[in-house]
């Protein structure tokens, strides 16, 4: 079961991960929101895998941001 710390592993590729395991990590961390609240990095790399198709933007992430934040963020895909 994908959780923030292994998420964040695989995208760093600290962990060892097959493709599929590497874009539900991504898309764990588009889901809750947390790509936008690390290093810039992640929220460039998560938007470029939504622009390309790899991954989808939910409104879940603006609702955990949002309750999580208190900052509204908005995401053009």
């Amino acid at each position: 079961m994908m959780d923030a710390p292994l998420a964040i592993q695989i995208c760093e590729q600290l962990v060892m991960a097959e493709h599929d395991e590497e874009v539900e990590a991504w898309q764990y961390l588009i889901d809750t929101g947390l790509a936008w609240q690390l290093q810039g990095w992640y929220g460039r790399t998560a938007q470029r895998l939504i622009n390309e198709g790899y991954c989808t933007y939910t409104d879940r992430a603006d609702e955990r941001v949002q309750s999580n934040d208190k900052r509204y963020r908005t995401i053009t895909v």
